[in-house]
């Protein structure tokens, strides 16, 4: 059993290295995410995660999901299917070119 007290601490390692590198961010990312669809409101230019672009049109409550207004009509796709990442690419003002 001597031979298991020596590696405790390297397995107590090995989780702790996890959670901060594979855990945490991944909760941190979903609490932004969260926010995000949360604070939509109506006129936002959005990127749905199968990369569809359009326009907050309206909010069905009900179903947790939002209404976007593309170019071929009217879609409704559920709140979590709006990309955050790339969304916020999009609203992003563009970068100065360098000459």
């Amino acid at each position: 059993m001597e031979g298991f007290g020596g590696q405790l601490p390297f397995i107590l390692l090995i989780f702790v290295v996890m959670y901060f590198f594979m855990i945490r961010p991944q909760m941190q990312k979903a609490k932004k995410e969260k926010k995000f669809a949360e604070e939509l409101k109506k006129g936002d230019r959005v990127v749905t995660k199968s990369g569809l672009h359009g326009k907050v049109f309206d909010f069905s409550e009900k179903n947790n999901a939002v209404v976007i207004e593309t170019g071929a009509g009217k879609l409704t796709f559920d709140k979590s299917a709006i990309s955050l990442e790339m969304s916020q690419k999009l609203n992003a003002p563009p970068a100065e070119k360098k000459k």
